[in-house]
C-alpha cells in the first residue's frame, strides 16, 4: 500500500478489471454505492493485447477503471492512461479479505473490485512513473543479489566449519586465488572435497559479480541525479540508502507532512486500544520493511558519529537504556529530515565539508575503472562535476525559518529573569534544520 486516501472522484461508471498476464476480465458497474450497484455488462477473458481497442470501444473518458494490485497492474494503468482513461490500482490485501472461499472466478472478482471501490474502504496504490519503476526494479534486484551473496558465502563457510577450517579473513576480502590458497593450506583435502569447494566458490564469485554490477549501476544513478545526490548530505545516507529512498518514495509531494512519510516507512509505534485494553508495541509488521531496515542501519551509523543528532540519540539511550528504541527514534528523525530535504526546505550547499567529500569519493570508487570508462570521465573530473552538481543541481531549495525584517524596530522588551534570558539566547543561536541534523 502506497497511499492511504481515496480520491474524490465522481465517475459515470466504475469498471472493475481483473488483470492477468495474458488476459483480463472487466465488469461495467453503474451506481453510487455497493447497494445501488448494477452490473451492466461483463467481458470475460479478453486477450490482454486487445486492451486498448476494447477500452476505446466500451469505455468513455468519464468512466473510472479500477484494478487490484498485481504483477502487471501498473503497466495496464499506463496503457489506459495513454488513451485518456482514468484508472486506479487498489491495495490487494483488502480485496483479498472480501473474496468468498466457496465461490470465486474472474467475473465475480471484477464485480467485487468495482464494489470495493464504491464502498470507499479500499486503499489506493500510487502508480509510479516509468523512471521510478525502473529504479524500483533495480533496487529489488540489488537486494536479492545481496541476499544471494550472503547465502553463498555462508554456505561455503558452513562447509569449511564442518571440516574444522576457519579462515582468518572474510571471503569478501579475498580474491578467488587467495581464498583457494588459504583453504588448501588449512588442511589436506580429498579430490572430491576440492571439487565441491570449487563449486561453492563459483557460486560465491557469481553472486559477488552480480552484486558489483548493481552497486555500480546504483552509484552511477546517484552521482548524476541532483535529488538522489542531495540526500547524501545527511549523515548515515550514502548511495544505497539514497537510491532506495528515491526509488520507493518517488514523488515526495504525495506525502503531505513528515508524519505521513514516517508512517509510510513504518517507523511509528504500533498501538491497539479497545475498551479497557490498551496495548502499544514497537515498529515493525507495518510499512516498507525493505527501506526501513536500511534506515535502521543508517541510524546505527549515526549513533557512532559525532553530530547533534547522534548526541541526541546517545542521550536518549542513556535515559531509556534501550538501544533498539534509541536507534528507531534516530531513524524516525532521519526520515523527518529526508522529507524536509526532498521538499527543498533546506539550506543550499555552499561548501563541502570533509565528511561529505570523503563520502563522494567512496561512491565514485564503486564505479571502478569500467564504470568510469562507460561515463567517459576520469576520477578527478567526475569528482569536480559531482561537487558542482551538489551545489547547483537543485534549484528548488527554500531557506527554512526565514523571517522578513520588520520595517520598524520592535520595542524594547521588558527585562526577563536570568534563566529565561539564557534559554532564549540558546534558541536564538540555533541555525535551524541544518544544525539539528548535523549539516553545515
Amino acid at each position: 500500500m502506497e497511499q492511504n486516501t481515496i480520491l474524490n472522484i465522481q465517475p459515470e461508471r466504475i469498471i472493475g478489471l481483473d488483470g492477468h498476464p495474458d488476459s483480463f476480465t472487466a465488469a461495467l458497474v453503474q451506481g453510487r454505492n455497493p447497494a445501488e450497484a448494477l452490473t451492466q455488462q461483463v467481458f470475460n477473458k479478453v486477450p490482454l493485447g486487445r486492451l486498448i481497442p476494447w477500452a476505446q470501444k466500451y469505455t468513455a473518458s468519464q468512466d473510472l477503471i479500477v484494478l487490484e494490485a498485481s504483477g502487471n497492474s501498473f503497466e495496464i494503468v499506463r496503457r489506459l492512461q495513454s488513451i485518456q482513461r482514468k484508472a486506479l490500482v487498489l491495495e490487494s490485501s483488502h480485496l483479498g479479505k472480501l473474496k468468498e472461499a466457496h465461490a470465486n472466478n474472474d467475473k465475480i472478482s471484477a464485480v467485487r473490485i468495482a464494489k470495493a471501490f464504491l464502498a470507499g474502504t479500499a486503499k489506493i496504490v500510487w502508480v509510479p512513473d516509468p523512471k521510478t519503476q525502473q529504479r524500483r526494479d533495480t533496487f529489488h534486484m540489488h537486494r536479492k543479489t545481496v541476499k544471494r551473496s550472503t547465502q553463498t558465502i555462508n554456505r561455503l563457510n558452513s562447509y569449511l566449519s564442518d571440516h574444522g577450517v576457519r579462515l582468518d579473513r572474510s571471503l569478501t576480502e579475498l580474491t578467488e586465488t587467495d581464498a583457494m590458497t588459504k583453504i588448501g593450506q588449512a588442511r589436506s583435502w580429498e579430490a572430491g572435497e576440492i571439487r565441491l569447494i570449487k563449486g561453492l566458490m563459483l557460486e560465491v564469485q557469481a553472486a559477488s559479480q552480480q552484486r558489483r554490477h548493481w552497486e555500480q549501476s546504483i552509484a552511477s544513478e546517484v552521482l548524476t541525479d541532483p535529488m538522489l545526490l542531495s540526500l547524501t548530505r545527511l549523515c548515515g545516507v550514502r548511495d544505497i540508502v539514497a537510491f532506495a529512498i528515491g526509488a520507493i518514495v518517488g514523488d515526495i509531494n504525495r506525502f503531505a507532512s513528515p508524519k505521513s512519510l514516517v508512517k509510510f516507512f513504518g517507523l511509528h509505534p504500533a498501538f491497539d486500544q479497545s475498551g479497557q485494553n490498551n496495548w502499544s508495541g514497537g515498529v515493525g509488521l507495518h510499512g516498507r520493511q525493505d527501506v526501513r531496515s536500511l534506515l535502521i542501519e543508517s541510524a546505527q551509523a549515526i549513533l557512532r558519529a559525532n553530530n547533534p543528532l547522534s548526541q541526541w540519540g546517545r542521550k536518549l539511550l542513556a535515559r531509556k537504556s534501550s538501544y533498539n528504541l534509541a536507534v528507531a527514534a534516530v531513524a524516525r528523525k532521519l526520515v523527518v529530515a529526508i522529507w524536509y530535504l526532498m521538499k527543498g526546505k533546506w539550506q543550499r550547499v555552499l561548501n563541502l565539508d570533509r565528511a561529505l567529500t570523503i563520502k563522494i569519493g567512496k561512491i565514485i570508487s564503486k564505479l571502478g575503472k569500467e564504470g568510469l570508462e562507460q561515463m567517459g570521465k576520469d576520477r578527478k573530473t567526475l569528482r569536480k562535476e559531482v561537487q558542482q552538481l551538489l551545489k547547483t543541481g537543485r534549484t528548488d531549495y527554500r531557506e527554512p525559518r526565514k523571517q522578513s525584517k520588520p520595517s520598524q524596530p520592535p520595542p524594547e522588551p521588558d527585562p526577563l529573569p536570568k534563566g529565561l534570558n539564557e534559554l532564549f539566547e540558546k534558541l536564538r543561536r540555533s541555525n535551524g534544520l541544518a544544525d539539528e541534523y548535523g549539516l553545515k
